[in-house]
């Protein structure tokens, strides 16, 4: 059994900075395009050099908004140009797909924001294709490319925490009416968006589980408001998982072993403090990072540029087999809730 730690380790995470530069292509001009082009520019020696929108003037108006000196009206003229090494897929939900396949097929390495695929199916689809081109494919799910996340994996790797019987998360945010996450057409609800976070950790800490239970509410907008779910891992372990588009919630997460309990204060997403509290009490240790937000969305960036140097076709720090299996229990929680996506 190893020794109780008496301090935190330290992120491993190298310097953004330090990546090496690549040329990337942007599809989708959307809210999360905007904040990824930001923090990569403010942050890393990355460079964009073209930007694509089913509306050329919304893709030239990204284009003179961000410096980047290409703009193009389609998707498959920006899988095209010559001087896109990789692209960052940043369309809606329903688009993922279709997007890879283009810049797949146009030769071009590809970070697509989270989820990969609308499901399980769709994610292994990109993921096959990208290895048959022998490219890069990851998914931007920024949340495991942290420093923080990086402190929370030494921390596993450890035995730190015992045996790991617990993992509790919750993310709920409200919503106005006319954002796209209460469009049926456009796969809302609030799953994809947000249950990606509270799964992928659950299903990162304990594994595929054996079995699920859920319970959905349908929200007005002909979407589904909120689901609740137990997934139940080998050796039995149980995760207790929660999201909804109704309310804003506390957004934390913990896991829980038998040696010591990881607290992850909200937004346990996004970039900020662990506590770690020895089980029966005992000096509690803390990890403390500046709540940068989306301003860190920079980090995942700066793992495709290192990958893609180093002649790798995936990041350890995101398996695609990962990503799949998130979406195979996505997949489950919603047939036990019966929610469809308009396809």
């Amino acid at each position: 059994m190893p020794a109780a730690p008496t301090a935190l380790p330290a992120a491993r995470t190298p310097d953004p900075m330090d990546a090496p530069a690549l040329r990337w292509g942007v599809m989708g001009t959307g809210w999360i395009a905007e904040r990824f082009v930001r923090s990569v520019q403010k942050h890393t020696r990355q460079r964009f050099t073209a930007v694509a929108s089913r509306d050329a003037a919304r893709a030239e108006d990204f284009a003179g908004r961000h410096g980047i000196p290409g703009s193009y009206g389609s998707y498959e003229d920006l899988a095209a140009a010559p001087d896109v090494d990789v692209v960052y897929i940043a369309t809606g939900h329903t688009a993922h797909l279709a997007c890879a396949r283009i810049a797949l097929e146009g030769g071009r390495h590809i970070l697509v924001e989270k989820p990969i695929g609308l499901d399980a199916a769709q994610a292994a689809e990109i993921a096959e294709l990208a290895a048959e081109q022998g490219l890069f494919c990851a998914e931007a799910l920024w949340t495991f490319f942290l420093p923080k996340f990086d402190v929370i994996r030494q921390i596993l790797d450890s035995g730190a925490l015992g045996e790991i019987h617990t993992v509790l998360a919750d993310l709920g945010e409200h919503f106005t009416a006319e954002h796209r996450i209460l469009r049926p057409e456009l796969a809302g609800g609030p799953l994809l968006d947000l249950g990606t976070y509270p799964v992928s950790l659950a299903t990162w800490v304990l594994g595929a589980p054996e079995e699920a239970l859920a319970s959905g509410q349908p929200h007005p907008a002909g979407v589904n408001g909120q689901t609740s779910a137990i997934l139940r891992g080998p050796q039995g372990s149980q995760a207790v998982l929660h999201t909804t588009l109704f309310s804003d919630t506390p957004t934390t997460a913990t896991i829980a072993g038998t040696r010591a309990t990881l607290s992850l204060p909200g937004p346990f997403y996004q970039p900020g403090d662990l506590v770690l509290t020895p089980s029966g009490g005992g000096p509690q240790l803390t990890y403390t990072e500046p709540r940068s937000a989306h301003d860190a969305l920079h980090f995942e960036a700066a793992e495709v540029a290192r990958c893609i140097a180093a002649g790798l076709r995936e990041t350890p720090l995101r398996p695609l087999e990962d990503s799949v299996v998130t979406l195979r229990v996505m997949d489950e929680i919603r047939r036990l809730c019966a929610i469809t996506f308009e396809q």
